[in-house]
């Protein structure tokens, strides 16, 4: 871990910047101002332990100290881009947050392989990442209907799909960055999303042809 981005020395350290322009440039140069990173370390672990609660409340404050760290470093990369259209906190902070949810979100994916996720849909029904609606929740009726068509879905993806769609089909369907997907696939984000057009063409064929009506569930497949 960077530690030396948080350490302070009282002799050589200047006042607490607080307009872009003293930001800048105490932040500017090999040398920067162990003050200002100092407090925009601590900003930057307020404002992540804030979105990190909602998503994993019991470790938001370990993880919000680590990834104030890992932002630090790509903020320092990134002040040439700073253009001076909102506070530099703000702007900071919005650099912070993305790094965390990036790192969430690989984490989450770390331990998942494409071919797991298309052996478990084929021993059982499909499990999109599409929700029921309240009224289907509390609707018995036309719940049964969604998974019925939930599983005519999948039945037509592993059917009539090519290995490579199916893949991108299925993965888009369990709520995988497109990012991680074509990544995985040894693709480029172009050719994923071809895959997952025709793949989803595919399906709204077979459904049309049925005379069966599923744009909501279409949807989440790109």
């Amino acid at each position: 871990m960077l530690n030396w981005l948080s350490s302070t020395d009282a002799s050589d350290s200047q006042a607490v910047p607080s307009t872009n322009d003293e930001w800048m440039t105490a932040l500017q140069g090999p040398d920067p101002d162990s003050t200002a990173l100092e407090e925009l370390r601590q900003t930057l672990v307020r404002g992540l332990q804030a979105a990190l609660r909602k998503r994993v409340p019991r470790r938001a404050d370990t993880l919000a100290e680590d990834f104030a760290q890992d932002a630090l470093v790509k903020i320092l990369d990134k002040l040439d881009t700073f253009r001076g259209e909102s506070q530099f906190t703000t702007w900071a902070q919005k650099i912070a947050v993305r790094t965390a949810l990036s790192e969430l979100r690989r984490k989450r994916w770390n331990d998942v392989s494409l071919n797991d996720m298309l052996s478990e849909d084929e021993g059982g029904p499909t499990r999109p990442g599409v929700a029921a609606s309240p009224e289907v929740e509390d609707d018995p009726a036309e719940s049964t209907s969604q998974r019925l068509l939930m599983d005519r879905v999948q039945r037509i993806i592993q059917e009539e799909l090519t290995e490579r769609q199916r893949k991108a089909v299925t993965a888009v369907m369990h709520d995988m960055p497109l990012q991680e997907v074509a990544d995985r696939m040894d693709t480029t984000r172009n050719a994923l999303y071809k895959a997952i057009y025709d793949g989803r063409q595919k399906v709204k064929r077979a459904l049309d042809d049925e005379g069966i009506s599923a744009q909501r569930l279409l949807d989440e497949l790109g």
